[in-house]
């Protein structure tokens, strides 16, 4: 079974910064995309940032500019390198894959890590 597992959240002021991380057990490119998702509390998850297999990557309007997501293809492993955070920005984020099945994909989630931004 794919797992992906997130480190790197955590407290921070405003104005900080913050990396995450997310390793997957399985070579990146059984992905068409790995990225990062977020919820708030009453809120709906929302897109952050996301990269495709290919290389290209897309942001969610409200972190673009500051948020920025990279892969290293030898680690398995994603980033997210959140910087000029904001108390809005404070969520759980989920690492999450869309696994290649033959001719569809399967979403797979990482179990969430705690973002808090406050001063």
């Amino acid at each position: 079974q794919v797992q992906l597992v997130e480190s790197g959240g955590g407290l921070v002021q405003p104005g900080g910064s913050l990396r995450l991380s997310c390793t997957a057990s399985e070579s990146i490119f059984r992905f068409n995309a790995m990225g990062w998702y977020r919820q708030a509390p009453g809120k709906q998850r929302e897109l952050v940032a996301q990269i495709r297999r290919v290389g290209s990557s897309v942001y969610g309007d409200s972190v673009k500019g500051r948020f920025t997501i990279s892969r290293d293809n030898f680690k398995n492993t994603v980033y997210l390198q959140m910087s000029s955070l904001k108390p809005e920005d404070t969520a759980v984020y989920y690492c999450h894959a869309d696994l290649i099945q033959g001719d569809s994909t399967e979403a797979v989630w990482g179990q969430g890590t705690q973002v808090t931004v406050s001063s």
